[in-house]
């Protein structure tokens, strides 16, 4: 197969023998599990539990209340100790609602187990991302995205081919090779079940090359009669050809539209993670409630992958790897180029827990000084989105926003190729997150500002409309009151005409009267 080359990107040491040499580990249940109510892109999960409930091993705990959004399980059975506010992996270090549970040991699966799927081939689409997004399924590889969603292409956008992610290109992370070497079967049914959803004619099944023990597992599990369906393709180990853009490129020729998606070349791109828990969901019943977590980096005494339950603590998984080494001063969610420093080892794994990197000062020796920008280009040279880094960081530092927008600011997948290679040691990835930040927070003020004058407009709309029909309704009641005083007048000038009748008859009668009187008066 003709493999091609995306622009820029660094050949890095990818230090990932230290965590392969030794075989996963099946970590055991810990005494307290702190399961995140939020582990993905959108909504907050709804907590369905509350302290004092007994919860069996796969019981829903959170409903996933929004499209975007996903279900939450219990990792294992036990108590509802509270929902409480802990420590969570997240840039900020802030805390986040947590269901606390406290394991009883007993491990054991509940009555409303999702039934397994060994027909699934008989099943239709619609039911199949059903089950995904029952199963609470989301991306592996780190981002997190709801992978019901991506399930569901939009309408008039058919898949043809699946995009199977093992590139894995982040230096130490070694999580999706010891799932390849582990797993080769259930990763190839999971494909097979994504492509059946998704009606993808092909599937494109990506391991770098300094992955040979993965590549041969899965070249060993593919039944004979498949390969015009499903192939292994080997890639170069550049970082970062993981990057969904990128791997595409690579593996076609192809390159996803600015501000677009694969799907809008026909294609669909999966983390091996992610297809072998949509293999469990289907064919096995069980939801997400565990993942391989690589445990490495020069402050841990035995760097190893871990296959733990969500909610477990960091502390449990370095203990399980040997504890630290000493002097150990910073940890590490995810790589040494994308990854965020947390705090605090409290802080629990959740669904996109794919490493957690141990350093020590003399290990992770700090950067220069930033200097003044010399236009020397580099960042631009390793620029896997073909961007122009320096033009951007110059937008960003004087927040002209709109012209880092044109300049394909949202392109940008942050790997951090650029502040790498830079010379003045110049942050550049900070400057367009910073960046991103203030263009979503103006957005976000900008669609309240329109629902504020919306909402202004309505009411005055509404009052006015109050208005009128107030005048409308004292008009009519005006008219209806004039109406009604002119019968009263008519029917007073009926009466008073007849009472003059009567008095002029009255009268006449009393005239006629009195002659007769005088006549008698003088007869007598």
């Amino acid at each position: 197969m003709q493999l091609h080359h995306f622009h820029g990107g660094l050949k890095l040491a990818d230090h990932k023998a230290e965590s392969t040499a030794r075989p996963l580990l099946t970590l055991g249940v810990p005494k307290y599990l702190y399961v995140p109510l939020s582990q993905h892109i959108g909504a907050q999960t709804e907590c369905t539990v509350q302290a004092g409930d007994r919860v069996a091993k796969g019981q829903r705990i959170g409903r996933a209340k929004d499209y975007i959004c996903a279900n939450v399980h219990a990792p294992t059975s036990g108590w509802i100790r509270g929902i409480v506010e802990h420590p969570v992996p997240h840039p900020s270090g802030l805390s986040a609602p947590c269901i606390k549970i406290e394991t009883d040991g007993r491990d054991h699966w509940g009555d409303d187990r999702m039934e397994p799927w060994h027909d699934w081939r008989e099943r239709d689409p619609r039911s199949l991302r059903e089950r995904v997004r029952d199963a609470g399924i989301v991306g592996m590889g780190g981002a997190a995205f709801p992978t019901a969603v991506k399930l569901n292409p939009r309408p008039g956008k058919r898949i043809h081919t699946l995009v199977v992610n093992g590139a894995e290109c982040e230096p130490y992370i070694s999580c999706d090779d010891m799932l390849m070497r582990t797993y080769p079967e259930a990763i190839l049914e999971g494909a097979r079940i994504v492509a059946h959803t998704v009606g993808a004619e092909r599937v494109l099944f990506a391991v770098e090359d300094n992955k040979p023990e993965a590549l041969r597992a899965l070249t060993d599990a593919m039944p004979s009669g498949e390969q015009d369906f499903l192939q292994i393709v080997s890639i170069p180990s550049v970082y970062p050809t993981g990057g969904e853009r990128q791997l595409i490129k690579v593996l076609t020729g192809h390159e996803v539209p600015s501000a677009g998606l694969p799907a809008d070349l026909g294609m669909v791109c999966h983390n091996t993670g992610t297809l072998k828990a949509i293999r469990e969901a289907v064919v096995a019943g069980q939801p997400l409630i565990s993942r391989i977590v690589t445990v490495t980096g020069p402050g841990i005494r035995e760097p190893r992958n871990i296959e733990a339950l969500i909610g477990t603590p960091f502390a449990d998984l370095a203990a399980a790897a040997g504890g630290y080494m000493p002097d150990v001063d910073r940890l590490v969610m995810g790589g040494p180029m994308m990854g965020f420093a947390v705090g605090d080892d409290a802080v629990p794994i959740i669904k996109g827990t794919n490493c957690l990197l141990a350093t020590r000062p003399q290990d992770a020796p700090q950067p220069g000084p930033v200097m003044p920008c010399i236009r020397c280009g580099e960042c631009t040279r390793v620029c896997p989105a073909n961007l122009l880094p320096q033009q951007m960081y110059w937008f960003a530092k004087s927040k002209d926003f709109d012209a880092i927008q044109d300049y394909g600011l949202f392109d940008c997948i942050e790997c951090g190729c650029c502040a790498q290679v830079c010379p003045s040691n110049i942050p550049l990835v900070q400057y367009y997150r910073f960046a991103k930040q203030e263009i979503w927070g103006r957005e976000k003020d900008r669609q309240k500002a329109d629902l504020a004058r919306e909402r202004f407009e309505f009411r005055q709309q509404r009052q006015e409309r109050e208005q009128r029909e107030k005048a409308e309704r004292l008009a009519r009641k005006k008219a209806a009151l004039g109406k009604k005083d002119s019968e009263a007048g008519d029917k007073k000038a009926v009466i008073e005409d007849a009472i003059e009748r009567a008095r002029a008859k009255k009268a006449a009668q009393s005239s006629e009267e009195r002659p007769s009187k005088d006549r008698e008066r003088a007869d007598g």
